[in-house]
């Protein structure tokens, strides 16, 4: 699985969802031969109870389901932890501050100080399957803690983000990087290229994985620099695209 994977130092490819919220989009994703998709609770509607059980049957599929979570807060980082998902990323995270929160949140001890429920999706609802010490050592293991860095704060903060005992993996978020440095649309240029940079360097020095949501060409320039966190494309862009070539085929 994805998480695996990345730990390991391979690659994992697979996309966001925002709209979509039928819970067999994991086997959907799983038959595709994508690793993982991430749930967009920033920009989408979900719901932790809806999550549920999407991120349930994605763990009985055998694909990582993430979440991006509106905002830095216990009850969203530990809440879709406790519901199933196997990653959970803080947007526009700017400050080590935030990265011990994000780690503290979703890391169980002694890493962080998350609560221990013994009874849920994040047990498959089969218990801890071990001693607690066991369980948490695993969960801490198999679980995708993702500093997403989209602002030029989070850029001048980032060796001290990548350095945050319990942060996995720094994931850059081109298109809102873009508009804090001032360059909106500009995902190509020497400003978004040099901060990218940055961000690489500070993964590197780390041993934290390198991640990147982008359009292809950003992705295509950045692979073969370290980027093993692939996430291309949206669900909605999916389904629009694939409307937009039924259109265009019949409609003539």
């Amino acid at each position: 699985m994805a998480v695996e994977q990345l730990k390991q130092g391979r690659p994992a490819v697979g996309t966001m969802v925002r709209i979509v919220d039928n819970p067999a989009c994991a086997w959907i994703v799983k038959h595709a031969g994508l690793e993982f998709y991430m749930y967009d609770m920033e920009h989408g509607t979900f719901s932790v109870e809806t999550l549920s059980k999407a991120l349930t049957v994605a763990r009985g599929a055998g694909v990582d389901g993430f979440v991006r979570v509106p905002e830095l807060s216990k009850a969203f980082v530990s809440g879709v932890l406790d519901a199933g998902a196997t990653g959970v990323m803080v947007p526009m995270l700017e400050t080590v501050e935030q990265a011990r929160k994000l780690a503290e949140w979703a890391k169980f001890a002694p890493v962080g100080k998350r609560g221990l429920g013994t009874l849920g999706a994040h047990t498959n609802y089969g218990g801890l399957g071990g001693t607690p010490q066991e369980f948490m050592e695993r969960a801490n293991r198999e679980t995708l803690t993702i500093a997403q860095i989209e602002t030029g704060t989070g850029v001048e903060n980032v060796e001290a983000i990548a350095a945050t005992d319990g942060i996995d993996a720094l994931l850059i978020g081109p298109n809102d990087l873009a508009i804090s440095l001032g360059v909106s649309g500009d995902l190509l240029g020497d400003t978004v290229n040099a901060a990218i940079e940055k961000v690489v360097a500070a993964v590197r020095n780390n041993g934290k994985v390198f991640g990147l949501h982008a359009p292809d060409a950003l992705l295509e320039r950045w692979i073969p620099k370290g980027c093993n966190l692939i996430m291309s494309g949206l669900d909605l862009a999916v389904l629009t695209n694939g409307l937009k070539a039924i259109a265009e085929k019949y409609k003539k």
